[in-house]
């Protein structure tokens, strides 16, 4: 997969209509937050991240959001998953949004 840089959003959390940038499938995008909001009151993450770094994250698709989450628990995203690169160089996801880009939807999420 080439490399990509993904937009970091943190202001409007609004579906979308839109490329995924994972799967680039054309689908109602949702928001994912790159450190999980469950996370964000431990003492860790308050105490060394500001409420914008917390609220950042990017608009993927709801299969790409689904697969992220269950491949890996919430601390493994805020821990090694925080950075919209990372979830490109993952080879386990990478795969799934490979193959995901292969699927064909009829019709917008």
């Amino acid at each position: 997969m080439e490399h990509v840089t993904l937009p970091i959003d943190s202001r409007s959390r609004r579906l979308r209509l839109d490329n995924c940038p994972l799967c680039t499938r054309l689908l109602s995008l949702t928001f994912h937050h790159l450190i999980p909001k469950k996370v964000h009151r431990r003492t860790r993450f308050s105490r060394h991240y500001d409420c914008n770094i917390l609220n950042q994250g990017i608009y993927i698709c709801q299969d790409c959001h689904r697969h992220i989450h269950e491949t890996y628990d919430e601390m493994r995203l805020a821990n090694d998953y925080s950075l919209p690169e990372a979830l490109l160089k993952d080879p386990a996801l990478q795969r799934h949004f490979q193959w995901l880009a292969r699927q064909h939807r009829s019709y917008p999420e």
